[in-house]
Formats: C-alpha cells, structure tokens, sequence
C-alpha cells in the first residue's frame, strides 16, 4: 500500500487509480474479522442479507424462522474485550409474533433501492411485505401464488417502483408499490422461478433463472421476454473493444469473395428490384416478421437452457456488462448480457447447495464473486475462474453473501443462525486513535503501569 501511496504523492497514479488500487487490495485481503461481531437473535437459518444502497450503513437480515432484522453497521452498540471487540445489536427486530409479521420462513429481504425508510420481505407464506422502518409495520401486503423465493428491484428505475418476484410459480410477476397491485405477469418459464435480477445498465429489463434450467431476459415494455442464453452458444473471454469490432465490420463488408471484383460489387441489382412485384413480396413480408419475433418466442430457442438443472443464483456485475450464474448441477458461468454468449470462463470445480436459492455477490471492480459453497465461501477470480480466497468460519451450510462497497467488508449467513463479517486486516494505528465509546478511554491494548 505504502507504494501506492508515493506514487499518488509523486503524481505517477492518477487518484481514481489510486482509489480502485486499494479497494482491490482491501477485498484481496479479507479474513475474518476480530474486532467486529454481529450479535444475531434469529432463531433458524439465515437466507438472506443486504446492506444498503445509499449509505452503506444498514444491514437487514431474514430468517427461516419467520423473523428480520436491521443492524447499524457503523455504529457500534456495546464493546467487549476491553473494547478491542465492537458488537453490532439489532435496532431493529421483528419475528414471527408480530401482529403484521411472517407466519414461515423469510426468504428474501431487500432494500428500498433510494431510501432506508423501506424494506421488502418475501416468504414462503405467499406473502410479500413491504415494511415501513420507522414504525415497523407492514404498509403493503401481496399475495403471491406460491412460496417467494427471490424478490429485486431496480437500483435505477426512475420511472416505475416495481418488485420482481420469483416464485413456485411458473410465472414472474411484478408488484407495483404505486398502485398496490400486479402489473405484470411474465410467462415463458416451464417450472419454478428462483432467481431475479434487475439489469444494471436498463430500468426496463429483467433477468430470471428457473427450475427449468433457463435464465430468461424480459424487457417489461413488451410481451414476451427477448432473450433465452443457451450454453451452447458461446465466445472466448471477453467481448472486443468497441472500436476493434466496428473495425471488423467495415472490413467484411468492404470484402469480395473469390472471382468478385470491385466493379460487379457496384453494379446495381437490377433483377432483385424487378422481382419486387413478383412473388419475391411475401418472401421479403415473412422475413420482416420473422425479424420482428422475439428471440425467446422461437421454438429453435425457446428451450434452450442455462445450466442442467436449476438456476440458483443470478450476479450481474457492477458495469451492468456480464451476468453470473450457479445452478444445480454445481456449476458457475459467466454471460455476456449484450451477445448472450457463455463466456467459457472455467470456474474450479465447486459442490454448491440445491435445496435452496444462493445469494452471489461481486467486489465492485467485478475482480472477484463470492460464492457459498456448503460450509466455506470461496472467491474466485472472475476471468480466470480460480479460486482466489477460500473463507471458512461457518459450522453449517452458508446460503448469502453480501459485499459492502464502502468499506470493502463482506457479510455471509448461513444455517448455523451467525451472521460473520469478513474485513481487510485492522492496522495497529487504527486501534491506538479508537477510544472506548463508554468510558472515553483508549483500549486496555494501549494501557501500562503508568497510564492515568
């Protein structure tokens, strides 16, 4: 870090390049954390995590025994160990006896994308919530058909304040937080959705996995999603350069074939502008209607599949350009969101869970995924595929992740009801300058014979 430093100083790193050159450092670096502890009163297995989107300060939680719970991430409740510990409370809890509360499981909490004042809960009583978090009521209430299991909403939706539900149901259907009822109802699905994720580059599209093995893409403004991925199909790495790629096509069409030269190239088509009137009209009529099918509606591509069993998770990375996927067949690829191209990026063989929805997340510089993989977490490198970080401190299955930007700290939960937080190593300086809250003395580290 210190190099980085100097070169800041001596103006040889720009200070974005500096800023990304630490973040990376700090997420490179995690390990469980020795001087934060997440005091967690749930009672049953943790499904689901998410801190905040516009402080960073929140941590909200469910549990599979019908309770959640919203923690201050930066301000520290009580102190142990000589206040070398900070232990994070919940200001916030409700469970299952909660005149309002869930009746089973909890399986997704989110956030309200732009403010704290909100928190949707999905369950598997058919219910979703949306939660006002000042006086801790439920201000609207959806009845789904079957148990929830994912819910998401857009980080940047202007325009509409829609919550994509995944379901048991093989139909995808969008709750209107305006209006207090569906506004859309996505069919293509031939089994259980259990995995949805908001595009980061468009409000308007939606990306759902299922129990049939599909992830489809959905442009709300249009019947019909547009898109199947297909394993199949597939590119080398990354996509090329925008400039690479206008490049190449100005060549190929610029390109004779064997025998052609240039003047038959410019020589006008005469026989194909005669043949309009002829037959040649419904030929050119069907080939514009089959232009304008979407994609997904196409028998050829309406059964194509993702993964060989179901879809478990969906990430898409920071840049809204590569969507991340896991399924039940203990596999993880990367797509290309813009081509819909399987990536063949080889990630290490890993055994993930099947009787429940995964939670992914990514660093933001989208160098790293997080992936729970029983009981450890591993993280691997996003174009190499290997395993970078192998994080071990769960005695039960891990089933969430979620990483805070802000502070470069990782959150994970699993069935062992703990809630671990995973930080970059704490420097000696930052516990000489901490003071105990309490006692508005230094820790008991700091202290000798002769202190006062």
């Amino acid at each position: 870090m210190w190099k980085e430093i100097g070169d800041r100083q001596s103006g040889k790193l720009r200070p974005n390049s500096f800023i990304s050159r630490i973040r990376s450092n700090r997420a490179s670096s995690l390990q469980l954390s020795n001087h934060k502890e997440i005091v967690s009163p749930h009672r049953g297995a943790i499904n689901s995590l998410q801190v905040d989107l516009t402080e960073g300060r929140y941590l909200l939680s469910g549990a599979s025994d019908a309770s959640l719970s919203v923690y201050d991430i930066q301000h520290t409740t009580d102190y142990e160990g000589g206040g070398l510990i900070a232990k994070h409370k919940p200001i916030l809890h409700v469970d299952k006896q909660h005149q309002n509360g869930h009746k089973y499981a909890i399986s997704t909490a989110i956030w309200y994308p732009i403010d704290t004042g909100l928190f949707v809960t999905g369950s598997f009583d058919h219910h979703i919530n949306v939660w006002d978090t000042n006086t801790s009521q439920v201000v609207m209430d959806f009845k789904m058909p079957g148990k929830v299991y994912r819910t998401a909403m857009s980080s940047l939706a202007t325009s509409h304040m829609l919550i994509a539900a995944a379901t048991e149901d093989v139909q995808v259907r969008l709750c209107d937080m305006a209006s207090g009822a569906f506004s859309h109802t996505l069919s293509g699905h031939r089994d259980g959705v259990m995995a949805v994720e908001w595009s980061a580059c468009s409000e308007w599209v939606l990306m759902t996995g299922g129990c049939d093995g599909a992830i489809r893409f959905w442009d709300i403004r249009r019947a019909g999603c547009f898109s199947v991925l297909d394993q199949s199909h597939s590119q080398l790495g990354r996509r090329p350069p925008l400039l690479e790629r206008s490049t190449t096509k100005v060549t190929t069409s610029r390109s004779f074939s064997p025998g052609q030269t240039s003047s038959s190239k410019t020589r006008p088509p005469q026989k194909k502008a005669t043949s309009k009137h002829s037959g040649g009209s419904r030929i050119l009529r069907q080939g514009k209607q089959k232009q304008r099918l979407h994609p997904g509606l196409l028998s050829s591509q309406d059964r194509a599949t993702a993964h060989y069993g179901a879809v478990m998770g969906l990430k898409a990375t920071e840049d809204g350009m590569y969507l991340l996927s896991a399924g039940s067949d203990s596999r993880l690829r990367l797509w290309d969101i813009e081509s819909g191209c399987n990536t063949l990026v080889h990630f290490e063989i890993t055994r993930l869970q099947t009787t429940k929805p995964i939670q992914l997340a990514v660093t933001q510089d989208s160098a790293l995924v997080f992936v729970p993989c029983m009981t450890s977490l591993k993280a691997f490198d996003l174009w190499s595929g290997k395993t970078s970080m192998t994080l071990q401190g769960h005695y039960e299955h891990v089933n969430c992740c979620c990483y805070n930007a802000y502070d470069q700290e990782l959150f994970t939960g699993g069935n062992d009801r703990q809630i671990l937080i995973w930080s970059p190593p704490k420097l000696i300086s930052q516990d000489v300058d901490e003071w105990d809250g309490r006692t508005g003395k230094p820790p008991a580290l700091d202290e000798d014979n002769w202190s006062d």
